[in-house]
C-alpha cells in the first residue's frame, strides 16, 4: 500500500491597505510553495488588509463580504482549483447583520468545503478584535479534503488547548493556525515568539499532530495606532520539533512533508487517546 504523504506550506508576508494587492502577493507565495510540492498552503490571518484591530473604527466593516462573495475567497478558490492544492482562507465575513473572523477551506477541486469561525476572540490593547468581531458559532471542525484530514484554528484559538484536542478527537491529520501576531503596544520590547511557538508546540505533543502557524511581518499603521508584527511562522512534528521556520522579518515559505500512516500508528501507540478520562474532566470544566 502506498503511503499517504502530505507535504504542508506556511506564507509569512507584509501586508498593506491595497486588498488587491495582498491577493495578488499571496497568490505568488502560493504558486511558490505549489511549485515546491506543497499540498496544503496556509495564508496568514486577516491577510485582506492591514491588521484594523488595533484600533476601533466603523468603517473597516465595510471590508466584510458573505463567505462566497468575499475577493479573497473567491481567488483563493480560484487558485486551489488551478494548482489542486488546499488552501485554508481567513477572512472578515459578514453574516447578515452579524461580524466573524473566519476561515473558508478550499479544497484542491475549488470546492469551498465550509466555515470555521473564530472561538476565542481577544480584547486588550493592540488587539480590539471584541468590537468587530462576534465569537464563533461553527465548533471545532476536522475537514476532509482531498489531500488530508485538516483542522483550522484561527489565531488566539492557537493558545487553548482545548481546541487542538477538539479538532484531533474529530479526526483531524494536522493542524493549522493562521495568525496576526506580533509586539504589544504597552511595551515594544516584549517579543513573546517563543511563548506562542511552545503553546503549539505543546499542542503537538499532547495530540501527537504536526502544527503550521502561519504570521504576519513588518509595521502597521493604523490612523495613530501601529503594530509590529513578528513572523517566526514555522511548521512542528507530532513529536514538537520544529521542522521548519521563517525569521522574524523574511517573507517566504516553510514547508515540510509528512508520513500520515506513520503519524497515525505513533499517536496510536503513545495512548493519548486511549488514556483520555472525559468523564472526569466534565467535573471540573466549564
Amino acid at each position: 500500500m502506498a503511503k499517504r504523504t502530505l507535504k504542508v506550506a506556511a506564507i509569512q508576508a507584509s501586508f498593506g491597505p491595497d486588498m488587491a494587492g495582498n491577493i495578488a502577493k499571496v497568490e505568488k507565495l502560493v504558486r511558490h510553495a505549489a511549485k515546491g510540492g506543497a499540498q496544503v498552503i496556509l495564508p496568514p490571518e486577516l491577510f485582506q488588509g492591514i491588521y484594523f484591530p488595533t484600533r476601533q473604527d466603523p468603517k473597516w466593516f465595510a471590508t466584510a463580504y458573505p463567505a462566497r462573495e468575499h475577493p479573497v475567497v473567491k481567488a483563493m478558490q480560484a487558485l486551489a482549483e488551478k494548482l489542486k492544492v488546499v488552501i485554508p482562507v481567513s477572512f472578515f465575513e459578514k453574516d447578515g447583520p452579524r461580524h466573524y473572523n473566519s476561515v473558508a477551506i478550499a479544497d484542491a477541486g475549488g470546492e469551498i468545503l465550509g466555515l470555521y469561525r473564530k472561538s476565542h476572540i481577544p480584547d486588550g490593547p493592540g488587539y480590539q478584535e471584541k468590537y468587530y468581531f462576534r465569537p464563533g458559532d461553527t465548533g471545532f471542525k476536522a475537514w476532509r479534503t482531498r489531500l488530508g484530514t485538516i483542522g483550522a484554528g484561527i489565531c488566539w484559538d492557537q493558545w487553548y488547548p482545548e481546541a487542538a484536542r477538539a479538532m484531533v478527537l474529530e479526526g483531524a491529520e494536522i493542524l493549522l493556525y493562521p495568525s496576526a501576531i506580533g509586539s504589544e503596544p504597552y511595551d515594544a520590547t516584549l517579543d513573546t515568539h517563543r511563548q506562542w511557538q511552545r503553546a503549539m508546540q505543546g499542542h503537538a505533543v499532547s495530540n501527537a499532530v504536526p502544527v503550521v502557524a502561519a504570521n504576519r511581518i513588518g509595521l502597521e499603521e493604523n490612523d495613530g495606532a501601529s503594530q509590529r508584527f513578528y513572523g517566526h511562522s514555522f511548521i512542528a512534528d507530532h513529536r514538537g520539533e520544529i521542522v521548519a521556520d521563517l525569521g522574524e522579518t523574511e517573507e517566504g515559505v516553510a514547508a515540510h512533508s509528512f508520513d500520515l500512516d506513520e503519524i497515525a500508528s505513533y499517536r496510536a501507540d503513545w495512548g493519548f487517546f486511549r488514556d483520555r478520562r472525559p468523564d472526569l474532566y466534565a467535573k471540573s470544566l466549564g
